[in-house]
């Protein structure tokens, strides 16, 4: 049976029982070119934004560490405290940037597959110290896609950097004859706008890479019909057991009916495949209510409950089919049902009267006004 499941094809998609446990296991959909265009985009931005705070900050510190006093120089404790007012103003000068960078670096991973936090994706597994299965992935179609992406995002960003370098040759030349503040901030805004137009062709290939890495991780969670089922048993319940479950709840319902039925005011009969038992309580209810129906061999535990108990039986084939399809248990008589049921209770009562009393006995009509569209054959 295992080599059965195994050698199955993977035809079903995957369930979202399936997608959770891989999700707890911390197996998302993710790709890496999201990631790489995300902190590209957001770096040169920030360089952009905040380069002429830095090259002002850093020229600052430039000229705090090269204009020193004889006696700085000298003194051990003058210069540690220099290299910590220098590594302060430096740090303060980057943390911008380098905060926009773990920003991107952070919500970049979750644009894709959105937030996972699981221990299990970093626990050891023989799976991957596997040479052969190694083998495999650097062979497989995963790997030819991601060798593929490497080479065009090298033709890609090489061809968009000659274009950038050709259209910017002449200022960059002219960099060279400019002072050094100025020549800094224009070397930043060169190379700013470089990167960021570099970092614009990941968008190509990322458009490319998501759809193969949602489709990739899709079919790697495909599940075979026999896994569908298992699962759908594990969830659901096995059919045999939730027979059994809706046998059982059948039954009590059955003996709960059977034990109300010496309540009934009256059994309407077919006379033989269906009897339905009625009680009205004046005041408690505005219609008779049916406590109890049953066809066939229900039919006949009904009769013989009500003979036990006294209780009178009706034969009246149209009402009793209508009752008995046109309502459910513990619930009141349909409206165009009142007129019908209403003859019938009234000759039970005066079959009572009758039987204490003696008399006339009373007569049933025989055609009971049931309307033709509760009517049931």
């Amino acid at each position: 049976m295992a080599e059965q499941d195994s050698s199955a094809e993977k035809t079903q998609e995957p369930t979202s029982k399936r997608l959770e446990k891989a999700k707890e296991e911390g197996d998302t959909v993710r790709s890496r070119e999201l990631n790489t265009m995300a902190i590209l985009i957001a770096g040169s931005a920030a360089l952009l934004m905040f380069g002429g705070l830095m090259i002002q900050s850093l020229a600052g510190l430039m000229a705090h560490n090269f204009v020193l006093e004889r006696e700085q120089v000298l003194d051990t404790a003058a210069m540690l405290s220099h290299l910590n007012v220098s590594a302060m103003q430096g740090l303060r000068s980057l943390l911008p940037v380098f905060g926009v960078l773990l920003v991107a670096a952070v919500l970049g991973p979750i644009g894709l597959g959105g937030w996972n936090m699981s221990m299990k994706a970093v626990m050891p597994k023989a799976s991957r110290m596997n040479p052969f299965s190694g083998l495999k992935r650097m062979f497989g179609p995963k790997a030819l896609m991601e060798l593929a992406k490497a080479a065009a995002k090298v033709v890609v960003v090489a061809a968009i950097a000659l274009v950038i370098m050709a259209f910017n040759w002449e200022r960059i030349l002219g960099i060279m004859a400019e002072p050094l503040l100025p020549a800094m901030g224009h070397s930043l805004i060169i190379l700013g706008w470089s990167v960021l137009a570099m970092s614009c062709a990941m968008i190509l290939i990322t458009i490319v890479d998501i759809p193969f890495q949602i489709q990739s991780h899709t079919q790697k969670l495909r599940m075979t019909f026999q896994e569908v089922k298992d699962e759908m048993k594990d969830t659901d319940g096995k059919p045999e057991v939730k027979q059994r479950i809706r046998q059982l709840q059948y039954q009590m319902t059955q003996n709960r009916m059977l034990s109300n039925l010496p309540k009934a005011d009256v059994v309407v009969t077919n006379p033989q495949h269906y009897a339905v038992a009625l009680k009205y309580q004046q005041g408690a209810s505005t219609a008779p209510v049916m406590i109890g129906k049953g066809a066939d061999f229900m039919a006949l535990r009904i009769r013989e409950v009500a003979k036990e108990h006294d209780i009178p039986i009706v034969e009246s084939p149209t009402l009793a089919r209508a009752i008995y399809y046109n309502t459910d248990l513990d619930e009141e008589i349909p409206e165009g049902l009142y007129k019908a049921v209403a003859q019938v209770l009234a000759y039970v009562f005066q079959l009572r009267q009758y039987r204490h009393k003696g008399g006339r006995r009373p007569v049933l009509a025989d055609n009971l006004p049931v309307p033709e569209d509760l009517q049931h054959d």
